[in-house]
């Protein structure tokens, strides 16, 4: 039976997109306490479910999906750029395709201003009306106000029109590092991304016996199986070395192995690929917040994720993948494969105009894993990694990067990285790496 926490989720899920809710309305809709509401309502909040806003409340919006994840909604802007909404509150949930600054006259404005837009704009009333009529969201910088008539008009349209302290270029320049965020954390492969849904995933039951498990093993080839109760909750994981030399008529419970490690639908899949080197698995559940079966993701998955990673283009680019392209760019113009080259450019710097320790170390963990993967040893998991710098690295500097396997196995590797500047030693790492087997 579903808790009082997940029946709450539930209704909030079932509201409509716009619909707004408080702690007290669902406290009485429910006949819960205030307190089980407020909880349940900031979880609906982290889950995407709803949006609260300053002096407007709380208010169900629409989940967005990954390939949309570069759109915001209206009350995600109200948040960015602390506004204070004027009219249209019945809008707020409704996501918006572009933004237009009306730094122009009106008839051109009107050429741009289409629905589902947001139109940045000072006191210009007419602007405002006109942008309204036309389906667009109004924000008016510098903290001005408008017409009653034209909130009027953003009521009946449900097309919110925002007002902000901040000038037209802070604004732009708010939402544009907003979408870009967005963009960088639609590259990060979830578990979501991989994992194989409960639909197609073959697990046991606690009552089912061990006959029922080589009645599995046969039916899919496989060998390692989720075990659940009756209400889809992980109670164990079973494999060939639980029921090796037992009864087949002894119960599943008895011989699983209990409170298996478990992970969410959110968690990245870097760690899980740390979980497995580390822990030695083959499979993991995938589990809701109340510890239900959503699915399972296996080790396959998470290494044809990394490599697939490796040859995607990045939308928004972090430090890591400006670093990433510079190193393609440089191996593609030289013979050795082995030999790195990487060029500081002033993202890459610290205040001192010296490259920073940061990435410096992520230029030690990219091109030993380039290295590694040369040489077929497969994806590294770093264990330790110690750096040393010996000479700072100046702005616009070239420098050659030179790995070298000192001592490697079927699961490890210990690596020495030297890093040369015109010639001279000017940094140096030794790093301890987990491989993760094919």
């Amino acid at each position: 039976m579903a808790t009082k926490h997940e029946q709450i989720l539930q209704y909030i899920n079932e509201l409509p997109v716009g619909e707004k809710i408080s702690v007290r309305q669902i406290a009485k809709a429910l006949n819960v306490s205030e307190g089980t509401a407020y909880r349940a309502i900031k979880d609906a909040e982290i889950k995407g479910y709803v949006s609260t806003i300053e002096r407007v409340g709380t208010i169900r919006i629409e989940q967005k999906k990954k390939e949309n994840i570069e759109k915001l909604t209206f009350s995600e802007v109200v948040n960015i750029i602390d506004g204070q909404v004027l009219g249209g509150k019945s809008g707020l949930h409704k996501t918006l395709t572009k933004f237009v600054i009306g730094a122009m006259e009106l008839e051109a404005m009107s050429k741009y201003t289409d629905p589902g837009s947001l139109l940045i704009v000072g006191n210009r009333t007419d602007a405002h009306e006109l942008a309204l009529r036309s389906g667009a969201a109004v924000l008016i910088t510098g903290g001005f106000d408008t017409k009653d008539y034209v909130k009027k008009i953003a009521d009946e349209k449900a097309l919110p029109i925002i007002s902000t302290s901040y000038d037209t270029f802070t604004v732009a320049t708010m939402i544009n590092r907003a979408v870009y965020d967005q963009l960088i954390k639609k590259e990060i492969i979830l578990v979501e991304d991989i994992l194989t849904p409960i639909e197609k995933t073959v697990y046991l039951n606690t009552t089912d016996m061990v006959q029922d498990w080589y009645r599995k093993k046969r039916e899919t080839g496989h060998s390692r199986f989720p075990v659940v109760d009756r209400n889809l909750k992980v109670a164990g994981i079973i494999t060939s070395k639980d029921v090796m030399e037992t009864d087949t008529h002894l119960s599943i419970e008895k011989v699983m192995t209990k409170n298996p490690i478990t992970v969410s639908e959110k968690t990245s899949v870097t760690s899980v690929a740390h979980m497995m080197v580390w822990e030695g698995i083959e499979i993991l559940p995938v589990t809701d917040d109340f510890n239900r079966l959503r699915g399972i993701v296996s080790r396959q998955d998470v290494l044809k994720e990394l490599q697939m990673t490796q040859r995607q283009p990045q939308v928004g680019e972090t430090i890591d993948n400006i670093v990433t392209t510079q190193l393609d760019a440089s191996s593609a113009k030289t013979e050795d494969p082995d030999d790195y080259q990487f060029e500081v450019t002033p993202q890459m710097t610290n205040p001192l105009g010296t490259i920073s320790y940061g990435v410096f170390t992520t230029l030690v963990h990219e091109t030993t894993n380039r290295f590694l993967r040369s040489r077929k040893k497969g994806e590294m998991i770093i264990e330790s990694l110690t750096v040393y710098f010996i000479k700072p690295v100046q702005l616009e500097s070239m420098i050659r990067i030179v790995p070298k396997i000192l001592d490697s196995g079927r699961k490890f590797a210990k690596i020495d990285v030297e890093v040369f500047n015109q010639g001279s030693l000017v940094g140096k790492a030794l790093l301890m790496c987990q491989l993760i087997e094919r």
